[in-house]
C-alpha cells in the first residue's frame, strides 16, 4: 500500500494537486483513498462533482454519536474514489489538530483499510503549522512518505522548509520520510532557480513540475479534476506521470 501525506503552505494548491494525483491513480486501475484533514473540508470536492461529503467532525456534532458505517462519513467520487473529510470544531471553538486525531481513531475503530483494501491512501494535509494534530498522519504511522507542495514564492519555500524540518526531526522515529517536491508553479521571476536551489540545499528530488494551466481551473469550476475532465491533456498526462512514478519503489 502506498500511504502519501501532502503538505503544503495553505493556498498552495495542496488539494489541487491531491485530487489529481488519486484520479490519476484510479484512472490507472488502483483503489484509492483520499483523507482531506484540513478544517475547511474542502479536498475531495473535485473528485465529488463539486459536492462535499459531511465532514467527520460535523457528523460527530450532529448526531451527537460516532458514525456505526463506513459509509455514513464517505463518498465514493470518481473512478471509485473513496472520500473522507476530517472537518473540524465549531468556528472559535476547539482544536482542529485534536479533530483529525479523533477522525483516525475512529476510522481505525471503523476497520477503514481492512474493509476497503485499498492500493494508495493520500491525506490532504493542512501544512502551516504542523502541530501535534497535523502532524499526526506523519508520526502516527498513517502515511509513510510525505510530498511538499510549492511554487516559488518566499513565504511557500518558507512553509516548505519548516515541513521538512519538521519531518526529519521524526527522522530517527521510523516515521514518514520526505519522498519529495511537487513544484506548483506560479510563474513568478526565477522560480525554477529558487525551488532547484530549496532542492539542492534540502538534499530533496523535484519529482513533480506542475506549470499554471488553464485546464485546471476550467475543470475546477465543473467540480472535476482534469483527469476526469480529459486524460489525453498534457496537464494530465503530467499528474498521470507522476502517479507511475510514485508508484515505483
Amino acid at each position: 500500500m502506498l500511504k502519501l501525506a501532502i503538505y503544503g503552505k495553505g493556498g498552495i494548491g495542496k488539494s489541487t494537486m491531491t485530487s489529481n494525483l488519486s484520479a490519476a491513480f484510479a484512472y490507472l486501475g488502483k483503489r484509492v483513498i483520499q483523507i482531506g484533514c484540513d478544517p475547511k473540508a474542502d479536498s475531495t470536492f473535485n473528485l465529488l462533482g463539486g459536492r462535499p461529503v459531511e465532514p467527520v467532525m460535523n457528523y460527530m456534532r450532529e448526531h451527537d454519536e460516532d458514525p456505526q458505517r463506513i459509509e455514513d462519513i464517505s463518498r465514493v467520487g470518481y473512478g471509485g474514489v473513496l472520500c473522507i473529510e476530517t472537518g473540524g470544531p465549531t468556528p472559535g471553538l476547539g482544536c482542529a489538530g485534536r479533530g483529525i486525531i479523533a477522525t483516525f481513531a475512529l476510522l481505525e475503530d471503523l476497520g477503514l483499510f481492512e474493509t476497503y483494501h485499498p492500493d494508495v491512501v493520500l491525506y490532504d494535509v493542512l501544512g502551516d503549522v504542523v502541530c501535534g494534530g497535523f502532524a499526526a498522519p506523519i508520526r502516527e504511522g498513517y502515511a509513510e512518505e510525505v510530498l511538499i507542495v510549492t511554487s516559488g514564492e518566499k513565504m511557500a519555500l518558507y512553509a516548505a522548509n519548516n515541513i521538512h524540518t519538521a519531518v526529519e526531526n521524526f527522522a530517527d522515529r521510523s516515521y514518514a520520510k520526505v519522498r519529495g517536491i511537487i513544484l506548483n508553479r506560479r510563474n513568478i521571476p526565477d522560480e525554477e532557480q529558487k525551488v532547484h536551489e530549496f532542492a539542492k540545499r534540502t538534499q530533496l528530488d523535484i519529482i513533480g513540475d506542475i506549470p499554471r494551466s488553464d485546464d485546471i481551473n476550467r475543470y475546477e469550476e465543473e467540480g472535476k479534476t482534469v483527469i476526469e475532465g480529459n486524460p489525453e491533456l498534457p496537464i494530465s498526462k503530467l499528474f498521470l506521470s507522476l502517479a507511475q512514478t510514485l508508484m515505483e519503489r
